[in-house]
């Protein structure tokens, strides 16, 4: 009986020991995914959603783990640092950041690559060194983009009138350059007269709608107007709603929502400069991946930028950039 017993009980430790077993390979397998944290600027514009569409559908192809967060706000510094830290502390593959500020991100970006976790630029670009700070920086032209903008209103107007350029905060490097590219054509146009120029609408519609009443009377002296965002062309709008004077004046606005689409068809918008955010997301993460497995990665991706008008906007390359698969 004894012998049955001991019989019994190696089995039962064998068949422990199979257990765990089992069980420390499938915990081995699952600590063994890469995971990528992707920290946009913030959360709640349809563009950063676009964003995080693309990085999933990279994490999917490459069977890598997204954690995606970021500031609700984009004008939290100190809270995209600390989720920046906080990725770090946590010791995660590799992160994707857009820096709310060109400045303030360099040095927390410095100190994951110190703890060697590679890290892609994508969005708005960093003061600091590609190929030393951080591995890649995938965004859109965006002085370009400016530019395209630029070009589109200083045509609509023939050349000449009073325009008004709403700016969107100090320290986005992406809004800066899409600035500097719009009014580096009003330059060279001699017949255009930019009647403001300094003023900065802040990081949310509430904001930039805010900004835009607190000069209505500069507004309502312009013959075109330009935004370089999301949240600004929108507060922008909804100021010239209120006013009674949406469609009245000539206005180009940068990024694309279902709303900004829909005032364009009602052309309360003459035009809207487009990125493309999926592919933004997707690049990203497709760097980040290539960057943790030692491969060669481009320390520059321009993932493209399109003007959208009532002329092309039933164009299949507009269609498509506007609902990707």
């Amino acid at each position: 009986m004894r012998g049955a017993f001991a019989v019994v009980a190696l089995a039962a430790v064998l068949g422990l020991a199979s257990c765990d077993k089992g069980t420390s390979k499938s915990s081995s397998s699952s600590s063994a995914q890469l995971q990528i944290a992707v920290i946009p600027k913030g959360t709640t514009h349809v563009f950063w959603k676009s964003v995080h569409a693309g990085a999933e559908r990279a994490g999917k192809e490459l069977g890598v783990k997204i954690i995606w967060k970021g500031p609700l706000q984009e004008n939290d510094r100190a809270q995209q640092i600390s989720i920046v830290e906080q990725f770090v502390s946590q010791g995660v593959s590799a992160i994707c950041v857009a820096p709310l500020d060109d400045t303030a991100l360099v040095k927390p970006i410095q100190e994951a690559g110190a703890h060697k976790i590679p890290v892609v630029i994508f969005d708005s670009a960093l003061k600091a060194t590609p190929g030393v700070d951080y591995a890649s920086f995938v965004a859109t032209d965006n002085e370009k983009g400016g530019a395209l903008a630029g070009q589109e209103l200083a045509r609509i107007l023939g050349g000449k009138g009073k325009v008004v350029l709403l700016r969107y905060e100090e320290g986005s490097a992406s809004t800066m350059e899409r600035e500097k590219g719009f009014l580096d054509v009003m330059k060279q146009n001699p017949g255009i007269q930019m009647i403001v120029d300094n003023r900065y609408g802040g990081a949310t519609v509430d904001m930039a709608q805010n900004a835009a009443m607190n000069m209505l009377d500069q507004i309502k002296q312009a013959d075109g107007i330009f935004c370089s965002n999301e949240s600004l062309t929108m507060g922008m709008l909804l100021a010239m709603r209120q006013a009674g004077i949406a469609g009245k004046i000539k206005f180009v606005g940068f990024d694309s929502s279902p709303k900004l689409i829909e005032a364009l068809k009602a052309h309360e918008l003459e035009a809207l400069v487009a990125q493309n955010p999926t592919k933004i997301g997707y690049e990203a993460v497709k760097n980040a991946v290539a960057a943790i497995k030692g491969q060669t990665v481009p320390l520059r991706v321009d993932t493209g930028v399109q003007l959208i008008t009532n002329e092309n906007l039933n164009t299949p390359d507009i269609q498509k950039l506007l609902n990707p698969e």
